[in-house]
């Protein structure tokens, strides 16, 4: 995606990524991780404020420090960098609160196109999951590599 990123801070098995936030409010650890589920090659997407006590995610708290395109743009280039050691893996995400899993939704249309020349998105509403389409609320989303040879759609 061609937006502009924070440099990332990246564990050597490719399932913590750490960056720092760096705007008006001051500068903002934040964390995304990637964790198994239940389901083989299933993965899911954490992603918040590095809480300095716990040195865990805080997906609630609001920083609003004036630069979600640059984080939400580097929360989706973990996915590449993920993807890239676990290509046959697929990863689920949805927001802490329905305003984040709009904002999520948005920074997926916003960059649709070129999301789509390397992995299928897809949209869930209550329990099903359905090609991801702008203009439709979705309350979580699922990502799958092209390359994926498990996960074929």
């Amino acid at each position: 995606m061609g937006n502009e990123r924070y440099e990332l801070d990246i564990s050597s098995d490719m399932m913590a990524f750490e960056f720092t936030s760096v705007r008006p409010k001051g500068k903002i650890p934040k964390l995304v991780i990637y964790s198994k589920t239940g389901i083989k090659g299933l993965y899911n997407l954490g992603f918040g404020d590095k809480d300095i006590n716990t040195g865990k995610i805080d997906d609630l708290v609001i920083t609003d420090n004036k630069d979600s395109v640059k984080v939400l743009a580097t929360v989706a280039s973990t996915i590449y960098a993920f993807m890239t050691k676990y290509p046959n893996a697929a990863v689920a995400a949805t927001g802490s609160t329905k305003a984040r899993t709009r904002l999520y939704q948005m920074g997926i249309s916003n960059n649709l196109e070129e999301i789509c020349k390397d992995f299928n998105v897809f949209g869930r509403i209550d329990r099903f999951w359905y090609p991801f389409e702008k203009n439709i609320t979705y309350n979580a989303f699922l990502v799958i590599s092209k390359k994926n040879k498990i996960w074929k759609i």
